[in-house]
């Protein structure tokens, strides 16, 4: 009996061991790998700091006082978020390289556009002036090429639908 309670015993420590062992090659596993390339979170900065702008800017334009006209009050409310959902975009048109990425920020643009001005029309207010459609931002590591403007896409998706 008192045999076999000292080769538990034995079995006990050989398995911390070989646990402690372990722990240590994780550990040491851990510290080889290296952090991020600073390179890549120096280029992602600027795109970083304009979406936390975008963010801000969005969330405390959301924060509005309750006036007791719930149209009134939801319009206060949707058109910053719909502008911040703007200017993310911009943001990815700026600096983003994935071109089905920067078609999508570009639809957005476009559809936040319309729906901010759908509601200012809804309770009356005014639009903003007319100016052009901010999609044609370049990506800053590409050339100076211009993409097809959404409405061209869907003018030419239409055209050819129609045959």
């Amino acid at each position: 009996m008192r045999h076999s309670t000292v080769a538990a015993i034995a079995l006990v420590l050989m398995a911390g061991i070989a646990t402690s062992r372990q722990a240590e090659a994780q550990s040491a596993d851990a510290a080889s790998i290296e952090p991020p390339a600073t390179a890549a979170l120096d280029e992602e900065a600027p795109f970083l700091a304009e979406n936390t702008v975008a963010m801000d800017k969005m969330m405390s334009g959301m924060a509005v006082k309750p006036t007791g006209d719930v149209d009134a009050d939801f319009t206060a409310m949707m058109i910053p978020h719909h502008q911040g959902a703007i200017d993310m975009a911009l943001a990815e048109l700026r600096y983003g390289k994935n071109e089905q990425l920067r078609r999508i920020a570009q639809e957005i643009i476009v559809e936040q556009q319309q729906e901010i001005a759908a509601m200012r029309m809804a309770l009356g207010q005014p639009l903003p002036p007319s100016m052009p459609v901010p999609t044609q931002v370049q990506p800053q590591s590409q050339d100076l090429k211009t993409a097809p403007s959404p409405m061209h896409m869907h003018m030419h998706m239409n055209k050819d639908q129609s045959r």
